[in-house]
């Protein structure tokens, strides 16, 4: 996608609004983006919980109609809007994760995710609850994601129009979440080397790590900027970008798309831009991955598997946006489920995938 928006505005020109912000005024006002869970707000939960199970239905066909929420479910309508209109995230605390167990969490997860958009698959089984954990792989297996890893994961988004990462246990140590205002990144990259502006807007590459259904290419091709109507979304995934040249029907990058990349990676990380997290259990961390960019520290974890990072995943599509691509509607499901390899996050069954 290049040239002018449909209101008629040059597609580098300056983003406005509450989507532009400094991570470093951000770590002032906690109270902006934070939302504290009240005994009342907990109560509602359980008693959606017991009525969820009254109803006795699948994840697949629980709506949020069936996962009752008199009161938190204004509360949810409003951080809505904070993530579509606002500056794109919220950080829920207070789940008691620990208490409830994991079947219980991932009916939670769900019912609460039902309140902001529609679930997607987020691999190519058609997993739609998806287990973010060390699985002992590696990302230079291309069939490997960086959620399966303890690697550090760069700045990135992801195949929804939303994310939800519900932290069940931290690491040992490190693992870090770090969150980045995609239109801070792009006013920057554009400020900083206005001659790279237009790439950000021309046909870019991405690697589908093998999680492409018969008769689909094994990469997608997509823009990391577009315009819709002044509004800006980002779509990035250095990782794929790069591992998309494995296949010779992919063009070839130039030096000037390398510059841009590490110029993304260089303005996103850098300290005041960014805003880092310590993610711990029971925090639901709620991103417009339109808006926002986020990234993982390398992690070291326990030896204990019942100690191990794990953090719950949701991606969410917003059926009301306009679609101009298949970038953010999860990931076409193979015909034939296919078994993972053991130690693969398992979940349930019913434009590209990312870490």
């Amino acid at each position: 996608m290049t040239g002018m928006t449909d209101a008629g505005q040059a597609p580098h020109a300056p983003c406005s609004g509450p989507s532009v912000w400094r991570g470093g005024d951000l770590a002032r006002r906690p109270e902006e983006w934070t939302v504290r869970l009240s005994p009342h707000q907990l109560a509602e939960i359980d008693s959606a919980v017991l009525e969820a199970r009254r109803r006795d239905l699948t994840l697949l066909k629980l709506t949020a109609a069936d996962f009752p929420l008199p009161t938190l479910a204004t509360e949810l309508e409003r951080i809505a809007g904070v993530l579509e209109h606002g500056q794109g995230f919220v950080l829920v605390k207070g789940l008691p994760v620990e208490q409830w167990g994991e079947p219980v969490v991932s009916t939670v997860l769900w019912g609460l995710g039902r309140y902001l958009g529609r679930p997607v698959p987020q691999n190519a089984d058609g997993h739609m609850l998806g287990h973010v954990r060390d699985t002992g792989r590696s990302l230079t297996d291309p069939a490997a994601r960086g959620y399966q890893t303890r690697a550090a994961l760069p700045f990135h988004t992801d195949g929804a129009d939303l994310v939800a990462l519900l932290s069940l246990r931290a690491a040992r140590s490190g693992g870090r979440t770090s969150l980045v205002s995609a239109a801070a990144v792009h006013d920057a990259v554009v400020a900083l080397r206005p001659d790279l502006a237009d790439r950000l807007y021309r046909t870019h590459y991405f690697d589908r790590r093998e999680e492409h259904a018969p008769g689909e290419p094994p990469y997608a091709a997509a823009p990391i900027a577009v315009r819709q109507g002044g509004a800006l979304s980002l779509f990035y995934n250095r990782c794929y970008l790069e591992s998309a040249q494995r296949f010779p029907q992919v063009p070839r990058l130039q030096p000037a798309d390398v510059e841009l990349f590490d110029l993304i990676d260089a303005v996103a990380d850098a300290p005041g831009v960014r805003l880092d997290l310590d993610l711990r259990a029971g925090d639901l961390l709620l991103l417009n991955t339109h808006t926002i960019m986020y990234a993982r520290a390398e992690f070291e974890d326990h030896a204990q598997r019942e100690r191990k990072r794990h953090l719950l995943r949701l991606w969410l599509a917003l059926p009301h946006l306009p679609r101009t691509d298949d970038a953010r509607a999860g990931i076409t499901p193979r015909d034939v489920i296919r078994p993972r390899s053991a130690g693969s996050p398992t979940a349930t069954n019913p434009r590209r995938q990312s870490a």
